[in-house]
């Protein structure tokens, strides 16, 4: 296996650079992701890494070798792509075999590679089988067999996931995950799909507009994201996100004014910015709190005033879609809060506040950058206060 190095790497079509400067480094046997929306450059990335791209800048180095000029075939990786490109009228085990019989690999050896690939994925039963007998997970674990008999140095995944559907994709993700504790092997892989993302890689790889957003542990994007751009992207229903104005320092944080008057407290250090500044409040579906009004016990003090718009039910959570109230002449805004199934949520038409813990909040600047904790998890943080 080997490690990967990406310097300064840039890729342009004629006047349209897609790769504008990326530095990353992935260790020997890490399981790297890229994420990103379409667009951003993940899978030109990818490509640039397997040598179908040619680099326009920069430096790329597999294994300590610089493989700038190194001819695909040359570079020690294998890719699986999002199509299974399986020969239809070659069995499994010929079709996990071609590369190897066109390398001129000895028969033995090539029977030998391909049952023990067979065997780490399970498939064994199946090597007698053409494609058309095969399901859709079936043949992307084929695809995935011809990529581990070659034995490489990097796998690489272009969205291999795509064409399966949802319980399929669950199942060949926990496959992936075992696959790569058992290969010990470098793996980059390139999704759209935050989910996918966050159960599968060590690391994470946030692409967008082809530079990188952040790169992190998966606990460190979600809780600790660098910029707004990562903060929404991350999470499912997105994260709600508020515009106001930064009031001033409170505390050992900040305090906010929402559109509609509301005064909040953020666990966030505001030393870099003046009062009267645009910041925009960020709180995730999980974290934000509905109360009814007038509900007696539990009633919170304060809050941010809401109409319910919309309410799904998900068997282990219901989602909760709600209108915020603005100021005069203020558009209102639509925020997702999620609850646990248990709890019998409110009827769409009901007006609710919502609360939240100021330590489970961030705070942006205009730039989109993340404002520093204001204080530890270890302190008490209050809860939101309405002015």
């Amino acid at each position: 296996m080997a490690s990967v190095s990406l310097r300064g790497i840039r890729k342009q079509y004629d006047n349209n650079q897609v790769i504008k400067g990326i530095d990353l480094s992935i260790a020997d046997g890490e399981f790297v992701v890229f994420v990103g929306p379409s667009g951003c450059g993940k899978s030109t990335l990818l490509r640039i890494i397997a040598g179908l791209e040619d680099i326009t800048e920069g430096t790329l180095e597999i294994g300590g070798q610089v493989s700038n000029t190194v001819e695909p075939s040359r570079r020690g990786i294998a890719m699986v792509f999002q199509s299974y490109a399986l020969y239809p009228h070659m069995s499994v085990a010929e079709n996990m075999g071609f590369a190897l019989k066109l390398a001129k690999v000895p028969k033995a050896e090539i029977a030998e590679r391909v049952g023990r690939a067979a065997q780490i994925l399970q498939i064994e039963h199946l090597l007698e089988r053409k494609p058309k007998a095969l399901s859709g997970g079936q043949r992307q674990r084929v695809a995935i067999g011809r990529a581990i008999v070659r034995k490489p140095q990097v796998f690489l995944f272009d969205e291999p996931l795509s064409n399966l559907d949802a319980a399929l994709r669950g199942q060949t993700r926990v496959e992936l995950a075992r696959l790569h504790r058992e290969l010990q092997a470098t793996m980059i892989y390139v999704t759209h799909d935050q989910v996918e993302a966050m159960t599968l890689g060590q690391k994470i790889v946030v692409l967008n507009g082809g530079r990188i957003e952040q790169v992190g542990t998966p606990v460190d994007l979600y809780e600790r994201p660098a910029n707004k751009f990562v903060a929404g992207f991350l999470g499912s229903p997105r994260m709600n996100f508020f515009e106001a104005t930064l009031v001033g320092e409170a505390g050992h944080g900040a305090s906010v004014s929402l559109a509609g008057g509301a005064r909040v407290q953020v666990a966030a250090d505001v030393a870099r910015a003046q009062p009267g500044a645009r910041v925009t409040l960020g709180v995730r579906p999980e974290h934000l709190q509905i109360v009814r009004p007038n509900a007696g016990e539990g009633r919170q003090d304060g809050g941010v005033k809401a109409t319910v718009a919309l309410v799904e039910y998900l068997g282990d959570v219901t989602l909760v879609y709600a209108h915020v109230e603005g100021g005069a002449g203020a558009q209102s805004e639509m925020v997702a809060v999620k609850c646990d199934a248990d709890i019998a949520p409110p009827a769409p038409g009901s007006r609710v506040e919502l609360v939240f813990p100021a330590s489970r909040a961030f705070l942006f600047d205009a730039d989109g950058i993340v404002f520093a904790p204001g204080w530890t998890e270890r302190e008490e943080a209050p809860l939101l206060q309405a002015r």
